[in-house]
């Protein structure tokens, strides 16, 4: 979260990262600054005190925004890939195709559609009457989880949660994968082989995080479970609700040249202000 916290404040006070593809992962740190928010903070209170009570509506209401950001984070990464498929394929393109305007209408759909795909779902979740044992078999509120615990038919909740997560994921998924195949193989045209090593070093390490991202969601959402998968469940959801937002921050914006020039002058000048301030 640090991480997350830590670019925005640094793209937001240097002027040499206004750019499209800063616009972007300004706002991929901040879907998961609130996104790790809504699942991290009760998880260590439960730890801490070992009061591991939730009432049925602080439930639901951590499974809407969990449900809204998550998806949003899916569109999210996709526009992101699109944005580097234009710069690095389309780069006569650029400036006209990602524009101000375009960079805004997509960051907003992406936010606009996982929103809207999570209240549906949620809609027809608070419909449900839970009973039975109350007890979440999990870390979090997630969907399966918690629609175990209801006494009424599930079926239609099931079912159009099933193709919201299915649109939410695939689709951005194949979008991302496309870009990223356009990208390599227009990498693997340049003909100066320290360039190409750089290039495909960056990329590889992007598309990682973004299959581990899309693929432990499509698992547990997406793919029809089994005794196996289900066991495992709890094990995947750590990767997209832990790691991809812990190893986000190092891999597209910690890495950057950029980012480091600008932190440094950060850092230069607090060290400037203090010193000058211990002198006094």
């Amino acid at each position: 979260m640090a991480g997350n916290i830590l670019i925005i404040a640094l793209i937001m006070s240097n002027r040499h990262l206004h750019t499209p593809m800063y616009f972007f992962l300004g706002n991929l740190s901040c879907l998961e600054t609130c996104y790790t928010s809504t699942i991290l903070p009760r998880m260590l209170v439960s730890l801490l005190t070992g009061d591991r009570t939730i009432s049925v509506s602080s439930c639901i209401t951590q499974l809407h925004f969990f449900g809204f950001l998550a998806a949003a984070e899916c569109y999210l990464l996709a526009a992101m890939s699109y944005d580097r498929y234009i710069a690095i394929c389309k780069p006569l393109h650029y400036a006209i195709r990602m524009n101000g305007r375009n960079c805004l209408w997509l960051a907003s759909v992406s936010w606009i559609s996982g929103f809207l795909g999570s209240t549906i779902m949620i809609f027809l979740v608070s419909q449900l009457t839970f009973c039975g044992p109350n007890e979440i078999d999990h870390f979090f509120c997630d969907f399966t989880p918690m629609i175990k615990l209801s006494c009424s038919d599930i079926s239609l909740t099931t079912l159009v949660t099933m193709i919201l997560s299915s649109i939410e994921t695939l689709i951005p998924f194949l979008l991302t994968m496309t870009s990223y195949v356009c990208i390599m193989v227009t990498i693997l045209r340049i003909p100066s082989a320290s360039r190409r090593q750089k290039a495909f070093s960056t990329c590889s390490s992007h598309l990682t995080v973004v299959t581990i991202f899309y693929g432990t969601i499509i698992i547990v959402y997406v793919m029809p479970k089994n005794s196996a998968l289900r066991e495992l469940n709890k094990v995947f959801s750590v990767f997209y609700t832990v790691l991809t937002p812990l190893a986000n921050p190092l891999i597209y914006s910690l890495r950057n040249r950029e980012v480091k020039e600008a932190l440094r002058k950060v850092c230069s000048k607090y060290l400037t202000f203090t010193c000058f301030n211990a002198l006094e």
